[in-house]
Order: structure tokens, then sequence, then C-alpha cells
């Protein structure tokens, strides 16, 4: 994807609302939620006890980390050019009303829509960008799984 000639540090308040689309989808199966497990520690049995869940989960299979979704956020804003080409870095500064609204089946896909919300300039040459991610799980039809404004420093 490529920016607008006029989407630039410069002119990035002006772009406020932009609707960035979809990212591509990614595979949440369960081996991507083991290593995530792995990295985490968090291997709680509703993630990792395939065996487990069939027999004991309401949802009759494992289910991916929240905090796995939410972990596709930035990979989303660089494939799909959230950021102006003139930057000399951006930085996650964090995460605000992050809320997981549905479970994500083990072998689901996820795709990130995001938009840009807010635009603020914190110091000279420093902006603080936020922007809305909506989270969609499915294939043949998608549904929303979390919604959460992320926030990013972008350096000129």
């Amino acid at each position: 994807m490529s920016h607008p000639e006029n989407y630039k540090i410069a002119t990035l308040k002006e772009h406020v609302g932009r609707d960035f689309g979809h990212a591509p989808p990614a595979l949440l199966d369960q081996r991507r939620i083991d290593h995530f497990a792995g990295c985490t520690g968090d291997h709680q049995w509703i993630h990792v006890d395939a065996e487990r869940a069939r027999s004991q989960s309401p949802f009759g299979q494992t289910i991916a980390h929240g905090l796995l979704v939410l972990s596709l956020v930035p990979k989303a804003h660089f494939d799909l050019d959230v950021y102006p080409d003139d930057a000399k870095g951006v930085l996650n500064y964090g995460f605000d009303r992050v809320r997981f609204l549905s479970p994500v089946q083990s072998g689901s896909y996820v795709r990130i829509h995001v938009e840009l919300a807010e635009v603020s300039e914190k110091q000279p040459g420093q902006w603080l960008v936020r922007c809305k991610n909506t989270a969609y799980a499915g294939g043949d039809a998608w549904r929303p799984v979390m919604v959460a404004e992320s926030l990013a420093m972008v350096v000129a």
C-alpha cells in the first residue's frame, strides 16, 4: 500500500479519520497459540490443551489468547502503511480501551481494521498517533472479536 503524495508528518493531522482498511488475515492455529503461550508463560488449558478443551470448554476447542490477538496490531499498522514515509522512527506508546468481544477459536483467521483517530504534537518533532483497531475473526463471515486504541510516538 502506498501513501497519497500529501501524507507526511507535517500533514498528519489532516488525515484524522482516514480509514486504512484491513490488513491481510493472520492464521491463529494451535501451533501459533502454543508458541505465544511459550513466550508469555500463559499455558492456561483453554489455550493449549486441545483434548481438555474439546470436552470441557464451552467453545469445544482451544481459543487464542486475547493478547495474541492484540499483538497483531503493530504488524497490521506496517502492512497498511499507517505511518508517514518521512518518519524517522515509530515507537509503541501503549494501548487504551482494549476490549475482547468474542473468543477466537484455534484455526481462525484474524484481520485488523485500522482507522486514524487522533494526532497530537507532544513536543517539537514528536507526534502521538492514536488509531482505532478492530479485529475480526472468520473466513466466510467475519465477526468483531476485539477493539483497541493504539498509541504510537512518531518521530520526525
